[in-house]
């Protein structure tokens, strides 16, 4: 294969393997927002709160798969803490207020973090080695295949569950019409629980993968910036939306970071997605997959 050409494809794929991770991330804040229109800002935290807890037990001496099944309870047990003390009090409050509340449990989550765990910064180990693949002359990161699998997987199950499952159908349906739903004889609480739950599961999954690539410390609460275009892109209430605009803004940070950093400067992967977000609101405010929202007079 041409040189050029592989690294051009080496790149792509980086920038997509990359934008798979945000995605993991993003559809963290659509599952809250397409139930309850809480835009869910403490899920950074929540992210580095299942990371620092799974690699903290590992290291302990408890077994990965204990560990991991412990992990996955509290994430449970976190999800259905911050919905009941802090959320379900707040129904019908303004979105602003709903919002600096998950602001304010995000805080919380990272003090309780430091308090319970220290602030040491701790490497995870997966077990996959990081090594480059030759795929027809592309040199492929296995760690980013695997990351790209698992997140492949995640959302594979979270459509079947969506699709086949009452409990899922019960959250499209408050998704549509809360109020219809309520007068369907959906129990919205117990349904607000379980959407926080999976918030939970999803947020474990990606400080797993994060942690692993970044390390697990308390910079890796900041990944939930870099959802936030995601989130613009693709549309704050779907989950096909946050894929593909995480596969968009991937892309577009490798791209522009090496075919467009030597032009104008180093360091535009930090910023060119939130110049695209920026961009894009002007378009189109709903995002790519986002419903519009139509009010008659």
């Amino acid at each position: 294969m041409n040189p050029d050409l592989a690294f051009f494809i080496e790149v792509v794929l980086g920038g997509l393997f990359s934008g798979v991770m945000y995605a993991l991330v993003a559809i963290g804040f659509v599952l809250i927002y397409k139930t309850s229109g809480v835009l869910n800002f403490a899920q950074g935290a929540m992210v580095l709160f299942a990371a620092l807890t799974f690699v903290s037990l590992v290291e302990r001496g408890l077994p990965v798969p204990a560990a991991l099944a412990a992990t996955l309870a509290v994430m449970v047990g976190v999800g259905l803490t911050v919905e009941r003390t802090v959320l379900r009090p707040l129904v019908n409050q303004p979105p602003i207020t709903l919002f600096m509340a998950t602001l304010g449990v995000a805080y919380v989550i990272e003090g309780a973090a430091q308090l319970v765990w220290g602030t040491q910064v701790h490497a995870l180990d997966l077990g996959i080695d990081d090594t480059p693949l030759d795929l027809a002359g592309v040199l492929v990161s296995r760690f980013d295949l695997f990351a790209a699998g698992v997140a492949g997987l995640m959302v594979a199950v979270l459509t079947l569950f969506f699709r086949y499952t009452r409990t899922g159908l019960a959250f499209r349906a408050v998704a549509d019409d809360p109020l219809a739903a309520l007068n369907a004889g959906l129990r919205l609480p117990r349904i607000w629980s379980a959407v926080w739950i999976a918030s939970g599961i999803v947020a474990l999954v990606a400080g797993l993968l994060w942690g692993a690539r970044l390390g697990v410390q308390f910079s890796l609460s900041l990944v939930v910036l870099k959802a936030l275009p995601v989130l613009v892109l693709g549309g704050f209430d779907s989950i096909a939306g946050a894929i593909v605009a995480g596969l968009i803004v991937g892309a577009a940070e490798k791209l522009s970071e090496v075919y467009l950093g030597p032009l104008i400067g180093s360091g535009i992967e930090g910023w060119i997605a939130y110049v695209a977000a920026l961009a894009f609101l002007l378009i189109k405010a709903s995002g790519l997959f986002g419903l519009r929202s139509v009010e008659r007079a």
